[in-house]
C-alpha cells in the first residue's frame, strides 16, 4: 500500500469506516449513529459515507446481509452530530430484500429534519453465479507510484476536506488538470481508491467509493461544491483484496445539473460496483 496506509492494516469490521459507520439499535426498524467529522467536505457529511451509514441500518433491518442496489435521495445536507435511521421493511423474498429508510438530524430549533431517503433491495453476494458476459473494460492508470494524491498538492482543496485523510486516493495525472489551473475540458475522473488504514473493500465500502472522488465538474473549469441530488449504486458482487480502481465520466452538464456514472473494478479486474448520480453545480 502507498505512504497513506498505516503500517498496522485495519481489518473489515475493525477499522475507523467500519466505527464511524457503526448504527446502534434503539427499537426494531429505529438506529442511533453520531455522524462523524472525519468524512466532510467543506462542511457538509459526504454522500457516500452517509449511503454506508444507512446501507449498514438496513442490513440490520433485513433478513439479506448485501446491498444489491440502493438509490438515494439527499434531501438536505447533513452535519456531523446526532442522528436517527428509521427503516421499513418493505417486502422479503427468497433471494432478494427490499427496504427503504430515511435519516433524520434536528435544526437549531429542535425540529426534526429529514436529510436523505433511500430505497434499496438486498441479497446474498455470494450466491451469485460466476457467469460474466461484458464488453465492459477495466480503466487504463498509470501504476501509483505514477500518480498523485491531496498529499502530494501544494495546499488542501479550499475548504475542509476531512475525507480526503481518511483515504488512500491516487488519481490519473491525465485527469489532474484542474488542480494546475488547466483543467482539460473533459469530464473524466479517474483514481486508485483504498481506506488509508489499508482496510480491504467490502460492500458497505464500495458506496463510498463511487462519491469520494473530486467532481468531475472540476475538469470542465467549474469550482466549488458540487451536492448530489439523486444517487443510484449497484453492487455487482464482492471485492477482491487490494486496491480499486474508480472510473467517473460526465457526458452533459445543461440547467446547472451534470450526472456522474461511476465504474468501480477490484483488483482481480472485476466490475464489482456502478453508480450514476444526478448533482448540481453552482454556475458562476
Amino acid at each position: 500500500m502507498p505512504e497513506a496506509a498505516s503500517a498496522t492494516r485495519a481489518t473489515i469490521g475493525d477499522s475507523e469506516f467500519d466505527r464511524d459507520t457503526a448504527v446502534n439499535r434503539r427499537a426494531p426498524g429505529v438506529y442511533d449513529i453520531d455522524l462523524s467529522a472525519g468524512w466532510t467536505i467543506i462542511s457538509a457529511v459526504n454522500g457516500g459515507y452517509l449511503l454506508a451509514v444507512l446501507g449498514r441500518a438496513l442490513a440490520d433491518a433485513l433478513p439479506h446481509a448485501d446491498p444489491f442496489t440502493i438509490s438515494a435521495h439527499y434531501l438536505t445536507a447533513s452535519q456531523p452530530g446526532p442522528a436517527v435511521i428509521r427503516t421499513d421493511v418493505v417486502r422479503t423474498g427468497r433471494t432478494l430484500s427490499t427496504g427503504q429508510a430515511s435519516l433524520f438530524q434536528y435544526d437549531d430549533e429542535g425540529k426534526e429534519v429529514e436529510r436523505i431517503r433511500v430505497l434499496a433491495s438486498y441479497g446474498d453476494l455470494d450466491s451469485l453465479p460466476d457467469d460474466v458476459r461484458t464488453t465492459a473494460e477495466p480503466p487504463v492508470i498509470p501504476p501509483m507510484d505514477q500518480c498523485f494524491g491531496p498529499q502530494d498538492g501544494p495546499a488542501p482543496v479550499e475548504g475542509s476536506s476531512a475525507i480526503t485523510d481518511r483515504l488512500m486516493l491516487k488519481l490519473d495525472p491525465s485527469t489532474l488538470g484542474w488542480a494546475l489551473g488547466a483543467p482539460s475540458g473533459k469530464g473524466e475522473m479517474r483514481s486508485w481508491f483504498g481506506l488509508a488504514d489499508g482496510r480491504d473493500a467490502d460492500p458497505f465500502s464500495l458506496l463510498l467509493a463511487v462519491d469520494a472522488l473530486p467532481p468531475t465538474a472540476f475538469e470542465i473549469g467549474i469550482k466549488g461544491w458540487v451536492p448530489t441530488v439523486e444517487l443510484t449504486v449497484h453492487i455487482r458482487c464482492r471485492p477482491a483484496p487490494g486496491p480499486l480502481r474508480v472510473s467517473i465520466t460526465t457526458r452533459n452538464l445543461a440547467g446547472g445539473f451534470l450526472e456522474e456514472d461511476a465504474e468501480v473494478w477490484d483488483s482481480e479486474d472485476r466490475l464489482v460496483a456502478q453508480s450514476r448520480q444526478l448533482a448540481r453545480v453552482r454556475l458562476p
